[in-house]
């Protein structure tokens, strides 16, 4: 019984201990890391999107339905010379992996997009899951491997 007395009391310092006693504060916009990996003068450029968040037209330009259980993989492949980047040619492949463990491989193809090519795929994926990403690409003779996760 003398539990019940403290209890409210200790419920109220420990919730005004979580603000360090300062005045709530407006969330700060966090700039996104850029998802890029460079190697040497080769930059793999590459995200992952549900396909409901693209509009009607780029969905219909890159000829992918918009879908609650899909999302778009984009991976651009560029030459950087100095300040200016351009098309790099190369094989792409792409594998993604679930929490579960399970594995897909994702079909990718080119498309013309604002003057250069980039490679674009469709992965299944399932609402409040995490995905790991693995990408692999080849060109002059190397192979670099890129992985990063998303969360939909």
């Amino acid at each position: 019984m003398p539990m019940k007395r403290f209890a409210a009391p200790l419920a109220l310092v420990l919730l005004s201990a979580c603000s360090g006693g300062e005045a709530p504060r407006t969330a700060e916009f966090v700039q996104a890391t850029p998802a890029e990996a460079d190697f040497g003068n080769l930059r793999v450029r590459y995200n992952a999107l549900p396909t409901l968040a693209l509009s009607e037209p780029v969905a219909k330009q890159y000829g992918v339905a918009r879908d609650a259980g899909a999302a778009l993989v984009l991976v651009a492949l560029r030459e950087v010379k100095g300040n200016e980047e351009s098309d790099a040619d190369g094989d792409v492949s792409v594998t993604a992996h679930d929490l579960s463990g399970a594995r897909q491989a994702i079909t990718l193809r080119k498309v013309e997009a604002g003057g250069y090519t980039d490679y674009i795929g469709t992965a299944r994926v399932s609402p409040r899951n995490s995905y790991r990403f693995e990408i692999v690409v080849a060109t002059g003779g190397r192979r670099e491997t890129v992985k990063f996760q998303r969360n939909f």
